[in-house]
C-alpha cells in the first residue's frame, strides 16, 4: 500500500461496447443513438476519475471503432495503458473475450459502457466481476446514468483498496435459465417467452406475442420488459423477490396494461397474471417460442421443451457510486492532492471565451 491506503498496483479495466445503443430498435422507437464520439469522451473522462482516484493500470481493448484506444492516446495520465488484442470484430461475442483478458491482467474493477445486454454478456464472462455499470445502450434498466468522471472515480477508489467493495458493492439478481436438455442461460433484468417470433430479431416486441415475463427487477421508470412487471407490482434492485407475469393474446381476454415497450414507443400489454417471486422459486415455461434475455431474443423452445427460470442474488458486484465517494470524502482521500495533474492545462489552451 502507498499514501492513504492505495494499493501500488491497481488495475482498471474500462469497457466500451461499440455497438451499444445503435441498434434497430432505436430507429423503430423514438430513441437517440448514443455516437461513437460520446462514448470515445467518456472512456477519457472515466481514465481521469480512475486514476486520480488511484488507478496505476488502465487496460481497454483494440476494435475497428477505436473507442478506447482513440480516447486515451494524448492523455498524459500518471498510468500504465495496456490495449489488449481479442481480435474484436464488433460482435457479441467480443465482449465475453475482453472481459475474460482483462480478468487475466489482473483487473479489480471493471467500468462498462453499455445496456442491458452488454452487461449480461460480462456477467456470463465474469459472474462476480467488480462492475461499475455505465447507461450507454437501448434497454438501460441494469447500468445506471452516471456521468463518466464518477464512473472511473469509483473504479479506481476499489481498484486502488482506497474503498473496500464489500463496503460499496452489492451483489446483483438475476434470472438463472435452464433449458432441457441444453446449456443454461442467464438474464439480468427479465426474461421474456415470445409466440410466432424469431431469433436474432431485432425489433421492438410485438406485446401481443407476450405470454410469460420473469424480471428480477420490475422497474415502474424503465422502458423494455421491466415496466411490464414494474407498472403493476414494482420491485427493484435491492428487493429479495423477482416478478413473474403471464400475458395472453389480444382476443384471449386479460386486462390490457399501457407499457413503454421501448424508447417513446408504448403498447398495451394484456396482463392474465402477475405474482411476486421468492428468491429461487423456480418457474417453468413451455415452447414452442423463443426466448429473449434482457431484449434480445436468443434461444427457441421447440414445442413442449421445458425451460426453469429462477430469481437470484448471483450476479456481479455492482459498484455504488456514490457509495463510493461518500466513503472516500470521509477518508479524506481527495485532500492534498495538489501534487496531481490529469495533464491538460488549461493556461495554454486556446479558448475563445466570452
Amino acid at each position: 500500500m502507498n499514501a492513504r491506503g492505495a494499493s501500488s498496483t491497481a488495475v482498471v479495466g474500462i469497457l466500451a461496447n461499440p455497438m451499444a445503443g445503435r441498434d434497430v430498435r432505436r430507429l423503430a422507437a423514438r430513441a437517440s443513438t448514443t455516437t461513437l464520439e460520446i462514448k470515445r469522451d467518456q472512456v477519457t473522462r472515466a481514465a481521469v476519475g480512475a486514476v486520480a482516484a488511484g488507478a496505476t493500470r488502465l487496460l481497454v481493448v483494440r476494435e475497428p471503432f477505436r473507442i478506447a484506444t482513440g480516447a486515451l492516446e494524448h492523455l498524459t495520465l500518471d498510468a500504465e495503458v495496456r490495449v489488449l488484442d481479442v481480435g474484436a470484430e464488433l460482435k457479441a461475442s467480443d465482449t465475453a473475450r475482453a472481459v475474460q483478458a482483462m480478468r487475466a491482467e489482473g483487473c479489480s474493477a471493471l467500468v462498462v459502457l453499455g445496456g442491458d445486454g452488454t452487461h449480461r454478456a460480462v456477467a456470463k464472462a465474469w459472474p462476480d466481476a467488480p462492475l461499475v455499470a455505465l447507461s450507454t445502450g437501448t434497454n438501460n434498466v441494469f447500468p445506471a446514468s452516471i456521468e463518466a468522471t464518477s464512473a472511473g472515480a469509483a473504479a479506481g477508489l476499489v481498484a486502488s483498496g482506497r474503498v473496500a467493495l464489500g463496503d460499496v458493492a452489492t451483489r446483483a439478481k438475476c434470472v438463472r435459465v435452464e433449458v432441457e436438455g441444453e446449456a443454461s442461460d442467464l438474464a439480468l433484468v427479465d426474461a421474456v417467452l415470445l409466440v410466432e417470433d424469431a431469433v436474432g430479431n431485432c425489433m421492438p416486441f410485438d406485446t401481443a406475442r407476450i405470454r410469460r415475463v420473469v424480471l428480477a427487477r420490475a422497474e415502474p421508470g424503465a422502458v423494455g420488459s421491466s415496466p411490464i412487471g414494474g407498472l403493476v407490482a414494482p420491485c427493484g434492485a435491492d428487493d429479495d423477490a423477482g416478478v413473474e407475469v403471464t400475458c395472453v393474446g389480444a382476443d384471449d381476454g386479460g386486462r390490457p396494461l399501457l407499457v413503454p415497450i421501448a424508447p417513446g414507443l408504448y403498447r398495451p400489454v394484456r396482463v392474465s397474471a402477475v405474482r411476486r417471486l421468492r428468491l429461487g422459486e423456480r418457474v417453468v415455461v413451455k415452447g414452442p417460442g423463443v426466448l429473449a434475455f434482457d431484449g434480445d431474443r436468443e434461444r427457441w423452445l421447440a414445442s413442449g421443451q421445458d425451460a426453469r427460470l429462477r430469481v437470484v442474488r448471483e450476479g456481479p458486484l455492482v459498484v455504488d457510486v456514490g457509495r463510493a465517494l461518500t466513503r472516500a470524502a470521509r477518508e479524506g482521500v481527495f485532500l492534498d492532492r495538489s501534487h496531481w495533474h490529469d495533464g491538460l492545462d488549461l493556461e495554454r489552451t486556446d479558448l475563445d471565451c466570452c
